[in-house]
């Protein structure tokens, strides 16, 4: 059998920024192992899988090592794949994933929207694992439902910040987001998550679910602009609607093409 496969650059402004995803639109589920398999071989942050069903489409997400819970970048490409690509007239599309709920993402030009839950955070101890996870010591600790954040002083701390990837591996958490007011705009980020694959993520959607609460009421607006400061930058428009965050960015189309998967179901 053969399987189509799209390649998208997701909150990218130009090809070969922002994070690339890939996109693989089924007819029906496939093996759980064989799904891993792919993601594996696709050897990108995230691989999007989804099946239609009715009016909606169900959503999954796998990084090269792990199904993940929620990924928006990942989320945004199967979107764009979708409006551009595999005739979805509407300018709204639901998503529905086993382990997120329903997701929602919307059309208005080039630019597309996220509508995500938001993510509850609490402050905790900044422990000895997390101060030895970077190089510069940050001011403030808080948990979320998968990823610790930690706030640093300013933007370039942020930006050249060392992290100690086996110190990180070795957190309980599928990751850790790192966080400071931005110079040009109202915050900026990075992620790590060596623990599922992925030692520093290009630019990463769910972790905004963390972020957008926690910068809303610290800078006291609702909407907000963002970088993540990967070698590869992501730009991303937010707003924090209280238990939902909107988050919106661009796509870039690299490839289409095809998997041959002889005597795989």
């Amino acid at each position: 059998m053969s399987q189509k496969i799209y390649q998208v650059d997701a909150f990218a402004r130009e090809i070969f920024s922002g994070n690339p995803a890939a996109v693989c639109p089924l007819q029906k589920w496939l093996s759980d192992e064989l799904l891993q398999n792919i993601a594996m071989e696709n050897n990108l942050a995230e691989t999007a899988f989804y099946v239609k069903k009715g009016n909606a489409y169900e959503l999954r997400w796998f990084t090269p090592a792990v199904e993940v819970d929620l990924c928006g970048h990942a989320t945004l490409a199967a979107a764009f794949v979708l409006f551009n690509f595999e005739n979805h007239t509407e300018n709204i599309i639901h998503f529905k994933s086993p382990r997120s709920g329903i997701l929602t993402v919307t059309k208005e030009g080039n630019l597309l929207t996220l509508n995500f839950p938001t993510d509850e955070i609490k402050p905790v101890e900044l422990s000895e694992e997390l101060m030895d996870a970077f190089d510069i010591k940050p001011q403030f600790a808080f948990k979320g439902k998968t990823d610790y954040m930690v706030v640093f002083e300013n933007e370039s701390q942020v930006k050249d910040v060392i992290a100690n990837f086996p110190a990180i591996s070795k957190i309980k958490a599928r990751g850790v987001i790192i966080t400071a007011k931005g110079d040009k705009v109202d915050f900026v980020s990075r992620f790590f998550a060596p623990a599922v694959g992925v030692n520093e993520d290009p630019v990463t959607g769910s972790a905004h679910t963390s972020l957008i609460p926690y910068w809303s009421k610290r800078l006291e607006k609702k909407e907000l602009s963002a970088i993540q400061l990967s070698p590869r930058k992501g730009y991303l428009e937010c707003r924090f609607l209280n238990d939902r965050v909107e988050i919106s960015g661009e796509g870039k189309l690299y490839l289409i093409g095809e998997i041959f998967l002889e005597n795989q179901k």
